[in-house]
């Protein structure tokens, strides 16, 4: 199964507070949420989607595309949820799992389309964030080839652990996917990125771009 955690939309990216109000922040994790979602909607992989969430408005974003969802009304943040989403997945026999986040608004169908291409009869195919600090994508067959710990600096562990299997691991560096969006600067990487998506959308009618250029004015001020 094609997993996608997501968090209370309404109180996400709360790091971005600095650039973005509290209805921004909400408004552009909806639309990167729908700019996944429509990448994975044009995948030749569609039909093992499932949302991993508690949040209505997030569920009914999976319901639009005919994605399936897994209900996570704890909240237990994305290692946890990951966790019961595979336990899920292993009950209904997936064969494998795919976790991608819902925050990497530039992936693309033939970026998922890779990531299955690349997969080993049994092993790991992980894709690291754009520092390589990340890990942005992780496909394991079977599910629960090893434990997931995601975070800022989940890609060396997970990288080891796939190794410590003794089963095969393809590491891939995505454009698009490479690119999650935590920080302010990230949106700066965004925009300088070539694309249509909603978020990218959002953000030229915010005119982030001279948000940006005022906060860093700020900063080199008062430094």
């Amino acid at each position: 199964m094609i997993l996608v955690p997501v968090k209370n939309l309404e109180t996400a990216k709360q790091r971005l507070s600095p650039l973005l109000s509290p209805g921004e922040r909400f408004a552009l994790a909806q639309a990167m949420l729908q700019d996944v979602l429509a990448a994975l909607d044009a995948s030749r992989y569609r039909g093992y989607v499932a949302l991993v969430s508690g949040d209505a408005r997030a569920r009914q974003f999976a319901q639009q595309y005919g994605f399936g969802s897994i209900n996570d009304p704890d909240d237990p943040g994305e290692t946890g949820a990951i966790e019961m989403a595979t336990r899920a997945s292993m009950e209904r026999g997936a064969e494998f799992t795919l976790i991608l986040p819902a925050d990497i608004p530039l992936i693309t169908a033939a970026e998922v389309d890779e990531i299955f291409a690349a997969a080993p009869p049994q092993g790991t195919v992980l894709a690291p964030s754009a520092s390589g600090r990340g890990t942005n994508a992780v496909l394991q067959r079977p599910p629960g080839l090893f434990p997931l710990r995601f975070g800022n600096d989940s890609f060396l562990p997970h990288l080891a652990a796939a190794r410590a299997t003794g089963n095969p691991v393809a590491v891939l560096r995505l454009a698009g996917i490479g690119v999650d969006i935590d920080e302010p600067a990230d949106l700066a990487d965004l925009l300088a990125t070539p694309g249509d998506t909603r978020a990218q959308g959002l953000l030229d009618e915010w005119s982030i771009s001279e948000r940006l250029a005022a906060m860093r004015l700020a900063e080199e001020r008062a430094s």
